[in-house]
């Protein structure tokens, strides 16, 4: 189990995450939240990267708010500085774990999937990013300037951030020419979420864990 600390952010204000450590020497992935708030699903998915030997800093970008209704759901994602958060409490983030972790990676859902390739952008310590179903708006995040390896996890059936748009972010990666690989999976939005029975799929949400695990040994080793 990981507890909350507090980590310095880049324009000197300081942040709120829960950390959960790995063994001395690990490497560090931030974890970006889903539209629901820094919750217990969210500290479990820290956990378990800590289990799996990397030590993992979820930051709280919503300072304590969270919910399990939708519509406050959406009120707070739309509500938050999604290039600010980035640049500031998520790069804190990745700061803070490279004092003792080495190469960081930063991986996030649904909105923090968004987040996520936001700051294989706009973190220049970023090591690797891994986006589960989010992809910003282009301007907030220009494909072509990803300077990171990246790899992408996306639904099929998904409203939100739909197969059509998959395809032209994909594309957008080919043309710049860097490291990713995309995995598309015939599943629903927020298909690694175990806590909502609706849209979980256990054998999805398995095989993106190990091509997680295995694209973070290539590239954070």
């Amino acid at each position: 189990m990981g507890e909350m600390v507090a980590f310095p952010c880049p324009n000197g204000t300081s942040a709120h995450g829960y950390l959960a450590r790995a063994g001395a020497g690990a490497p560090g992935i931030v974890i970006i939240q889903e539209w629901w708030g820094l919750n217990a699903q969210i500290k479990g998915v820290a956990d378990r990267f800590a289990a799996a030997g990397f030590t993992a800093l979820a930051p709280d970008l919503y300072d304590g708010r969270v919910t399990q209704e939708p519509n406050e759901a959406e009120h707070m994602m739309t509500g938050l500085d999604w290039v600010g958060a980035t640049e500031q409490e998520v790069r804190g983030a990745v700061q803070f774990l490279k004092q003792t972790c080495g190469k960081v990676a930063v991986s996030g859902f649904c909105m923090g999937g968004a987040l996520t390739i936001i700051a294989a952008v706009k973190v220049p310590e970023a090591d690797a990013g891994v986006c589960f179903y989010g992809i910003p708006p282009a301007a907030q995040a220009n494909p072509a300037e990803i300077r990171i390896p990246l790899q992408g996890h996306f639904a099929n059936q998904d409203d939100w951030c739909t197969p059509a748009a998959v395809d032209t972010f994909e594309q957008a990666l080919k043309r710049a020419g860097g490291i990713h690989e995309l995995y598309r999976y015939d599943a629903q939005h927020g298909f690694v979420n175990e806590t909502r029975s609706a849209v979980y799929d256990a054998q999805a949400t398995q095989l993106a864990w190990q091509r997680t695990l295995d694209f973070l040994h290539t590239h954070l080793k």
